[in-house]
C-alpha cells in the first residue's frame, strides 16, 4: 500500500495500527479522528496527544450521529449508521489528500461480538489489518508493549452509545450523565468502567478484580450521592463485573 488513512481512536488498536504504518509508510499516513459526543473528550485529546508527539498528519472530523435518521432510536443495527458516517467522512479526507487505502483497528476477536458496523465497513471497502493478520486483542496489546507504546495496557473502551440498551432512545443530555458517571469512577481509581442507561437505573460494571473495592462504605456514599446528582435515581452495581458486549447478550447476530 503506498499510502493509508486510519480512523483513529487513540486506543489499544489503533494505536498500534497507526505506528506499524508510520514505520513503513513514512509520511504517506493519515489519521483521522472523531470528535463527537459519542466519545469523551479525555480519549479525543489522548489521540491527539499521539499524533502530535508522532507528528503524523491527521484531520479531525465531526460525524453527526445524533443527526442520523434511526440512529437515536437506538436500534440493534445501531453501529451500522454510526460506522457508515464515520467512514463516508474518512473516505472522503482520504480521497481530498490523495490516500489510496483506508484502514480501521479491527481485530481478530470482534469477530466473536455482534458488530454490524462491520457490515458498512465492509461496503465502504475499509480494510482491517489487524483482523486480517488474526492479531487478537492479547497480540495487540503484547506487541504494543514490546515495542514501547503507552497504550499496551489501555483500557479497552467502546463509544458511548454502547452503554444503552437495544430500543433505548440516545440523547446528548443521556450520553453527557453516561459521560459523567463513567469519569467520576476513573477519578477514583477503577480503570475498567461501564456505567450502563437504564432510565433512571444506572447499572455500574467494573473490572472482574476490582469490584471488592466497592465493599467500602464511603466509596458507596460517595458513588451513590454523585450519580444521583448527575441525574441517576437508582444506581447499582453489576454484581459479574464488566464484560465485552454485554449489551448483547440476548442479541443474536
Amino acid at each position: 500500500m503506498k499510502s493509508i488513512a486510519i480512523g483513529f481512536s487513540g486506543g489499544v488498536d489503533s494505536t498500534f495500527l497507526l505506528k506499524a504504518a508510520q514505520d513503513v509508510l513514512k509520511d504517506k499516513v493519515l489519521a483521522v479522528i472523531a470528535k463527537s459526543p459519542l466519545h469523551p473528550l479525555r480519549e479525543f485529546r489522548e489521540a491527539m496527544d499521539i499524533v502530535n508527539k508522532w507528528n503524523i498528519n491527521y484531520i479531525v472530523i465531526n460525524p453527526a450521529e445524533l443527526n442520523i435518521e434511526g440512529f437515536s432510536a437506538n436500534p440493534v443495527n445501531r453501529c451500522y449508521f454510526c460506522k457508515k458516517e464515520i467512514f463516508t467522512k474518512i473516505r472522503k479526507a482520504a480521497r481530498d489528500n490523495g490516500i489510496q487505502y483506508i484502514a480501521d483497528g479491527s481485530n481478530f476477536d470482534d469477530l466473536s461480538d455482534y458488530r454490524p458496523g462491520m457490515i458498512a465497513i465492509r461496503e465502504l471497502q475499509v480494510i482491517s489489518p489487524l483482523m486480517d493478520s488474526g492479531l487478537t486483542k492479547d497480540d495487540i496489546r503484547s506487541l504494543s508493549r514490546e515495542i514501547g507504546l503507552p497504550t499496551w495496557n489501555k483500557p479497552a473502551f467502546a463509544c458511548l452509545a454502547t452503554r444503552f440498551p437495544y430500543g433505548q432512545k440516545i440523547t446528548a443530555e443521556r450520553l453527557a450523565m453516561v459521560d459523567k458517571a463513567e469519569q467520576y469512577l476513573l477519578d477514583l481509581g477503577f480503570r475498567q468502567v461501564r456505567v450502563r442507561y437504564h432510565g433512571e437505573i444506572a447499572r455500574i460494571e467494573v473490572d472482574y478484580n476490582e469490584r471488592q473495592k466497592f465493599f467500602n462504605e464511603r466509596i458507596l456514599d460517595e458513588t451513590y450521592t454523585e450519580l444521583k446528582a448527575i441525574g441517576f435515581t437508582y444506581i447499582a452495581l453489576d454484581l459479574k463485573g464488566y464484560r465485552m458486549g454485554s449489551m448483547n447478550e440476548n442479541v443474536i447476530s
